[in-house]
């Protein structure tokens, strides 16, 4: 930890931070950034996982409050999505301990794949087209569903968790793409303090980096909400792909070659 001592290494962060914070406010993949850049610094793969939930904690609950002050997302429909995203988050975080990951490390580059090929050859996976804001609650039983496995999955590993919730809100809904992208990041920002939690408890934070790296995640995903509301699709739909193949590119790499 002596790395830490060291102000090029502080500074490697809030860069770091901000551009993750960037992503993640728009398409999320930002832990594919600070994951790598927090184990450089010699901390333990499991702190390293729970000091990014700290730092990205931060991001998302930036993204989710501008998001909603722009009334793209309304809490009040999303109840069960909120409840079934706490309790997926909790199992997550505790079975990362308990279930080897390595095949997971495997299959995650596919899925991921799959989501652009379906974005790319899909016009309406990433669009406006035929969308509509709801005039109400969404069916609590989809809420419930997605809200379980994408929370888990969050607290499981995340790579590429603001892309799942992403397209898949677009598709059971038929919500408008930056209704999409407020209500991912508003559950990201659940499954996020969820994992916190957790890991805060069992010792597996690193509270000083993640408060920093934090800080400039929340300056990052500040500035990607307002660029995702200002250029809106024109922006979003290509900057979402690039991502997704970058994370795709990534993961497969690590876990293939």
């Amino acid at each position: 930890m002596e790395l830490l001592l060291e102000p090029s290494n502080w500074a490697l962060l809030a860069v770091i931070g901000l551009i993750a914070g960037f992503i993640d406010a728009i398409v999320g993949g930002g832990g594919l950034l600070s994951i790598p850049a927090l184990l450089t610094l010699g901390i333990a793969p499991h702190t390293a996982l729970g000091t990014n939930k700290l730092a990205a904690s931060f991001g998302s609950s930036m993204a989710a409050w501008t998001y909603y002050r722009q009334h793209l997302f309304k809490p009040s429909f999303w109840y069960m999505a909120f409840i079934a995203t706490f309790i997926g988050a909790v199992l997550g975080s505790v079975f990362v301990y308990l279930i080897d990951t390595r095949w997971l490390e495997k299959v995650l580059p596919l899925l991921i794949i799959g989501i652009a090929i379906y974005s790319l050859l899909s016009p309406n996976a990433i669009s406006d087209a035929d969308c509509q804001v709801p005039a109400q609650s969404p069916p609590a039983q989809k809420q419930g569903l997605q809200g379980l496995i994408l929370g888990a999955y969050d607290g499981f590993a995340g790579p590429g968790i603001g892309a799942f919730w992403t397209v898949s809100s677009g598709s059971l809904y038929k919500l408008p793409l930056l209704h999409s992208c407020g209500l991912a990041r508003a559950m990201t920002f659940t499954s996020n303090l969820t994992a916190l939690a957790i890991f805060g408890w069992l010792g597996q934070v690193q509270w000083q980096i993640g408060l920093w790296m934090g800080l400039c995640m929340m300056l990052g995903s500040f500035i990607g909400a307002q660029c995702a509301i200002k250029f809106g699709m024109p922006f979003i739909r290509p900057l979402f792909i690039l991502i997704v193949l970058s994370i795709a590119a990534n993961l497969a790499w690590s876990a293939w070659f």
